[in-house]
Formats: structure tokens, C-alpha cells, sequence
């Protein structure tokens, strides 16, 4: 029986008769003397502040216990808020008599968590890999440089970390190594793997893996962004600050002068903002031409179209550039015309992905073209808005959206159907829709926290990087409250704080203090 038990029990005593002997209350509890005589001096030191006294009930040291964990897993793990800190906090809330609070007995505490955490995670995985739910998964692979370099591999579909590995090197052979004895554990493959164009990622879809190689649209829009948005907006900021000194100096005789400078000054304000929107609409056209459907019409598009409209903007783009005078970089541009190919190529690959599984339907052409022309871009579109952020583009998909959205309860097909068949269609195609994923960001986005946490830290043990993709994975929720863990798996796990707070029986004792010290305070 541990400390706080025997205390428990020996509270819980004197609480039902108070007037007990310590004889009488170390027969009934089955304790010696000695210890019950022991034990009481200890909470008589400990009762000294109003709340002390619940801290000793059954339900006082539970929530206790409750407090402490919470703290170091939301805080201390999560959050890379430092031991030290979270000694004050606990020292603040008057807790240094009931528990070890001092930075050292909270890391051994933290120690523990992770543990627990690393032991829970591997037991559900194992749980979820016997399932055999899992599917092929749509990769992204990247590298963060944090105090050591680390490789990321994620299922985009789902958002699960496969892995976050420190790595000497970032070569084809030690990605292959990697990949493919992770991919053997989970017992999946890769539809096609979506990277920038480093060489040994590359090498690693076509060669390695046998599979689509897929260029990053985001970093093939940052490509662009980086090379002109400075020199753009750079004139575009002259002009203002032009224009505005015009108009200070716009007084006394020579009035009619300075409005002629003031007003060709306004021209050249009128012009770079209007080359500025151009260059705009020609990334915005990027970004929306690589879909399986036309955003203006929702009509299907195959993999030549798209890339004939991708090299058409490019064009327009450089000529835009080469008119007003600006630098053209070739070896920029002709870095993103090389991507255009693989970028396109995705819409196909997806569209044989779609009829792979009509196929296994045999569905008539009627129903055919319902499922290409009504079903699939409503529930492709509805797919693309919760992802996009930006205003201009939301507005464009939810106006393709509301094209499908109006024409689709009034088919003859969907009439025909029941609502619980609806329904199992329409998730069907929430899930091809999810299939169709053309950025990496997700792992940009995952390298850009873990960046940030290694800064508070400012260097952690390898094993916390570890648990970091626990916590990901499995305490990481989306808005309709799943873990990219449930999604990968397709079952449901019980909560991770709640696993690991019931492994906590007790915290650290508080340190005993000299007495001489506790006099000089």
C-alpha cells in the first residue's frame, strides 16, 4: 500500500470519530502504530491553508492527481512549457505540501507520461494494423532541420504521421530504408507520393515505391510568389509613396504643375495596381485549374487540358512581365513549366482511381454520368472549401458548388434513390473526393510547429519527438472530433489523457525540508 493510500485510509478514520486513540485507529485500518502516528503528524503539517483538508479526501486527492497529470501533458508536452514554470504554477496554487512540485520531481513525472504514451500508442496501432482497415495512402515526405534533421512521411488523406525519424542524411537509400519498413508494419501501399522536386524524393516514388511522383502545387505557387511578388509590389510601394509626395507638394503658383505631376503620378499608381491584380489572377487561375472538373462550369477535365491551361498561364504571366518591364527569370520559370506534366498528371490518375470502383458497380451510363456529373463534383467541391482559406478562391468554389448543389436533388437519378442509399453514395464520393490531394502543406505545416516547439524547449531528448507524434496522431482532433489515427485506422480509440491519467496512481511526495531553513523563511 502506497503513502497516499495508508494516508487516505487513515483520514477517512478520523473523520468518521475524531476522538479515536491512535491504538483504536491502527487496529481498525490494519496499520501499526508507529505508522498511523507518523502519518497524522504528516497531514497535521500539511493542513496549512483553508483547502488543505480536502486535499486528503478520496475525491480531493483524485482531482489532484487529475490537475497535475493535465498540466504536464497540456502544458509540459504539448506546449513546451518548461518544468520551472510549471513548478511556479503548482507553487502559486499552494501545492508544495502535497506533492513534489520542485522542477526535477515534475521531469521525472513528465518521463513517466511519455512512457505511458509511447506504450498506449503502439498497443492501438497493433490494434488497428489487426483490423486490416487500412488502405492505400496518399504520402507526403519532407524534412525539417531542427536541432537534429528530421525525416516526416504522412498519409494526407488522414493526417497520420508514419513517421518523424532524426536522420543523419536525407539520401534515397536512407528514405527507402525508412519508408519501406514502416510501409511493411501498417501493411499498405502508396498511391503516389506528393514531394517538392528533390531529387531523392523523386527517386524514391518512381524507383523506390513504383508510384506516381506528384509535384507540390504548393511549392510550384511559392516557386512563383518568391521570384516576382517583391519586384511587383516593390514598384507598386515607389508609385504610392511618389504619388503621395506629389500631392504634399501641391500649393502656390505652380498649382497647375504639380496637379499635372500629381495626376501622371496617379496613372502610375492605377497601373502597377492593375499589373499587380493580373499577376494575382494568374496565380489564382493556377491554383484552380488543377481540379478534375472546370470551376466555372464543373464540366470533367482529363490531364492534357490541364496542363494546356497550366502552360497558358505561365505565358500569359511571362509576357505580363516582359510588357511592364520587369525582370523575367527564366530558370524560374522554366523550373515550374517542368512541373506542369506531373502536376496534370494527377487528374488522371485519380479519374482511373473513380472508375476502377464504378467498374466493380457496373453501372449503366446514365448512372454513370450521374455519379461524374452530380454526385462527384458536390461532394468534390464541398470538399475543396473547407480546405481553402482564401477568400477570393472560397468564393469561386462555393459558386461551382452552388451550380452542382441546384441540379442535383432534382435529377431523375437521385430521386430514384432512398435516403439511406443516398447517403451511403454520397459517402463513397466524400471519400474519392479526399483522394484527390495536390499539396504538401500539411507536412509544412507539421514541420512549422515542430520548429516552433524545439525553439521553447530549446532541445529536447529524442524520445520527446517521438511522443510528439503520438500526441499527433492520436490527440490531435479535427472539428467533427476524430484523430488522424481513427481516420487512418477507421475505428475509434478511447481518449489519450484519459488512458494515461488512469495509469496514475500517485505524484512525487513533497520534499522534506530542513528544519533551520523553514525557520529562516
Amino acid at each position: 500500500m502506497g503513502f497516499w493510500a495508508k494516508s487516505l485510509r487513515i483520514f477517512n478514520s478520523f473523520c468518521d470519530n475524531a476522538q479515536q486513540s491512535i491504538r483504536q485507529v491502527a487496529h481498525q485500518t490494519g496499520l501499526s502504530k508507529s505508522s498511523v502516528h507518523r502519518l497524522k503528524q504528516a497531514m497535521e503539517r500539511r493542513d496549512t491553508h483553508p483547502e488543505s483538508w480536502w486535499w486528503e479526501t478520496d475525491a480531493g486527492h483524485s482531482w489532484c492527481i487529475r490537475l497535475v497529470v493535465a498540466t504536464l501533458y497540456t502544458f509540459g508536452l504539448k506546449r513546451g512549457v518548461g518544468a520551472e514554470t510549471i513548478s511556479e504554477f503548482f507553487g502559486r496554487l499552494r501545492l508544495e505540501t502535497r506533492m513534489g512540485c520542485s522542477p526535477s520531481a515534475l521531469r521525472g513525472m513528465m518521463q513517466a507520461l511519455e512512457q505511458a504514451i509511447l506504450e498506449t500508442a503502439q498497443a492501438w496501432e497493433h490494434e488497428g494494423i489487426a483490423e486490416g482497415e487500412v488502405r492505400p495512402i496518399i504520402g507526403a515526405v519532407d524534412e525539417t532541420f531542427l536541432e537534429r534533421m528530421m525525416l516526416v512521411f504522412m498519409d494526407l488523406v488522414s493526417g497520420y504521421l508514419l513517421f518523424e525519424e532524426v536522420a543523419e542524411d536525407r539520401s534515397y537509400d536512407t528514405w527507402y530504408a525508412l519508408v519501406k519498413a514502416r510501409l511493411a508494419v501498417l501493411g499498405v501501399e502508396v498511391l503516389y507520393l506528393v514531394s517538392d522536386r528533390a531529387k531523392a524524393l523523386i527517386k524514391l516514388a518512381e524507383t523506390g515505391l513504383e508510384c506516381l511522383s506528384m509535384p507540390d502545387v504548393f511549392h510550384l505557387i511559392h516557386e512563383l510568389v518568391k521570384s516576382y511578388s517583391l519586384s511587383i509590389c516593390s514598384r507598386l510601394r515607389q508609385a504610392r509613396q511618389a504619388l503621395k509626395q506629389a500631392q504634399e507638394q501641391r500649393s502656390g503658383a505652380e498649382a497647375q504643375q504639380a496637379q499635372a505631376v500629381v495626376e501622371a503620378r496617379e496613372a502610375e499608381v492605377t497601373h502597377w495596381e492593375t499589373v499587380h491584380s493580373a499577376y494575382r489572377r494568374h496565380l489564382e487561375r493556377v491554383s484552380l485549374t488543377v481540379h478534375p472538373w472546370r470551376v466555372f462550369d464543373s464540366t470533367r477535365q482529363r490531364s492534357e487540358e490541364v496542363e494546356r491551361q497550366l502552360h497558358a498561364e505561365i505565358d500569359a504571366l511571362e509576357a505580363l512581365l516582359d510588357t511592364n518591364g520587369l525582370p523575367v527569370k527564366k530558370k524560374a520559370l522554366d523550373k515550374v513549366r517542368k512541373q506542369l506534366g506531373g502536376v496534370s498528371a494527377l487528374v488522371d490518375l485519380w479519374w482511373q482511381g473513380v472508375g476502377h470502383d464504378l467498374q466493380q458497380v457496373a453501372l449503366t451510363p446514365q448512372w454513370t454520368k450521374w455519379v461524374e456529373e452530380g454526385l462527384l463534383p458536390l461532394m468534390y467541391w464541398q470538399e475543396q472549401i473547407s480546405r481553402t482559406r482564401c477568400p477570393r478562391r472560397k468564393a469561386k468554389l462555393f459558386q461551382a458548388l452552388e451550380g452542382v448543389h441546384n441540379a442535383f436533388p432534382m435529377h431523375p437519378c437521385t430521386v430514384q434513390l432512398a435516403p439511406k442509399v443516398l447517403e451511403d453514395w454520397k459517402a463513397w464520393a466524400a471519400e474519392q473526393a479526399k483522394g484527390f490531394q495536390r499539396a504538401s502543406s500539411a507536412v509544412e505545416g507539421r514541420n512549422g510547429y515542430l520548429a516552433q516547439m524545439h525553439h521553447n524547449q530549446r532541445g529536447l531528448p529524442k524520445r520527446r519527438y517521438k511522443v510528439w507524434t503520438v500526441l499527433h496522431n492520436f490527440d490531435c482532433r479535427a472539428s467533427d472530433g476524430t484523430t488522424p489515427a481513427s481516420r487512418f485506422f477507421r475505428r475509434r480509440f478511447p481518449d489519450l489523457f484519459e488512458t494515461v491519467l488512469s495509469n496514475v496512481e500517485d505524484f512525487p511526495r513533497p520534499r522534506k525540508r530542513n528544519p533551520l531553513m523553514a525557520l529562516s523563511d
